[in-house]
């Protein structure tokens, strides 16, 4: 998103990076708040306001694009930077929602290389650059399995063998991946199979 100006960068895990003005005297980033909240203000946001003399109002979100929608629509964006996962980043760009960024304005490494060449493969996107690398993982109590629990991702879903209840993210994200793996399909093409009405279906069953 962007209220007007010139490129100003500063971009956390998985970030949308937005442009903010280069005179402003701050700019407001949107995260998770927490001990991840307090890490990147450490990491990024104090050394960028010691360097650029612009402040950094942090307010949190839980997620989405709702919000950053509902901005955009009505004209009145007040958000500079959010720091959101990388699919939401892939369709708030395809949809309009968020500021192009173009990788030869990024900063280079400290290498010197440029940023083009500075990410791993898939870290810079249209519209948003990465700065974490994260997992989602499945573990068990092993208090309700004294015998040995789950050991793989089909475990997860074998009620009979492992019963008991779930909690699992209240979205598609990682469940619908780790449905095809556990029926089977290989982790290199559970994306090429969700590209598909089959996959989708085959997921959910």
């Amino acid at each position: 998103m962007t209220r007007t100006g010139k490129l100003a960068i500063i971009c956390f895990a998985v970030s949308i990076c937005a442009q903010a003005p280069a005179f402003a005297d701050e700019i407001t980033v949107i995260g998770w708040g927490g001990s991840v909240g307090e890490a990147q203000k450490n990491a990024y946001e104090i050394p960028f306001t010691e360097e650029t003399g612009i402040a950094i109002i942090n307010d949190v979100y839980n997620g989405g694009l709702a919000q950053v929608r509902a901005q955009v629509e009505a004209g009145k964006v007040t958000w500079d930077v959010v720091d959101a996962e990388l699919t939401d980043a892939e369709v708030g760009c395809s949809e309009g929602l968020l500021e192009r960024i173009d990788p030869a304005k990024l900063p280079a490494g400290s290498n010197g290389a440029p940023a083009i060449e500075d990410f791993y493969d898939g870290a810079l996107s249209e519209c948003g650059v990465a700065s974490d690398i994260w997992s989602t993982v499945y573990a068990y109590d092993e208090t309700k399995f004294p015998n040995g629990g789950p050991q793989t991702i089909a475990d997860l879903f074998d009620l009979q063998s492992f019963p008991g209840t779930r909690a699992l993210r209240k979205s598609p994200k990682t469940n619908l991946e780790w449905a095809l793996m556990a029926d089977g399909v290989a982790p290199e093409d559970v994306y090429s199979v969700l590209a598909t009405d089959e996959g989708v279906d085959r997921a959910f069953a």
